[in-house]
């Protein structure tokens, strides 16, 4: 059955929904918020979706693929010079139902050392103690692998995923590899990411944009939900200025 048709779920699986309805709910994003230190993130009552990555692994450009905006999530001409956590709500106008994270991407040889292990102490603390933190969405470029940082990352996070936290590997550019590059890429992934989700994405070709646009609707809508639908609680104010 494709996924852009609706199906009968089991019981105690996640709510249904058509994978066309799930790219409409990510097309609500909206920026919420920006902060440059973690005690500046206002607290949040909803699934929070972080997606982190190397500075070129393709990150802004999967956001923006999958909220169908153009300039939501910005890529800078020097990767690594973005150096705030961003947040995006989700859900029906004046209601936010989840939110996704844009992390600053890191590994990039631009920034000074002090810099890239401030952030790395920034990022390591968003991901082991925001307590509405749902989810990890790993971007990764295939051609390259799972770097040291990548896999320094999944260790640091692997208790709260063995405690329930969701995680996917996102494989950017899928579509500068061959059917079998791709092939032997998601199997290596697979050994690599510990149980985590694993998916090919192509911005360029529109690869796993539907299946992935799903799967966050999914974990965001989990069975016994306070709602089941987009847009069921009031959005969150953002921190004073």
């Amino acid at each position: 059955m494709s996924t852009t048709e609706r199906a009968s779920a089991p019981a105690g699986a996640p709510p249904t929904i058509t994978a066309k309805a799930a790219m409409g709910w990510m097309h609500t994003a909206r920026f919420f918020t920006t902060a440059a230190q973690l005690h500046q993130l206002p607290a949040v009552d909803v699934p929070e979706i972080a997606f982190v990555g190397r500075s070129n692994a393709g990150k802004s450009t999967a956001i923006n693929t999958l909220t169908q905006q153009r300039q939501l999530a910005f890529a800078s001409k020097k990767p690594g010079r973005t150096q705030h956590i961003n947040l995006f709500a989700l859900g029906r106008q004046n209601t936010t139902d989840a939110v996704l994270a844009d992390l600053p991407g890191y590994g990039y040889a631009a920034v000074s050392r002090e810099d890239k292990l401030r952030w790395q102490r920034v990022m390591l603390n968003y991901l082991v103690s925001r307590e509405s933190l749902t989810a990890i969405v790993l971007l990764c470029d295939p051609r390259l692998g799972l770097t040291e940082l990548d896999e320094a990352l999944l260790d640091a996070v692997r208790p709260r995923v063995e405690a329930g936290l969701k995680f996917l590997v996102l494989l950017t550019k899928a579509d500068k590899l061959t059917r079998a590059e791709q092939t032997k890429a998601l199997s290596i992934i697979r050994l690599q990411a510990g149980g985590g989700e694993v998916r090919l994405f192509s911005a360029l070709k529109k690869q796993g944009v539907d299946d992935v646009a799903l799967l966050l609707w999914q974990w965001c809508h989990p069975p016994g939900a306070a709602a089941d639908t987009p847009g069921a609680a009031e959005a969150p104010s953002p921190p004073e200025s």
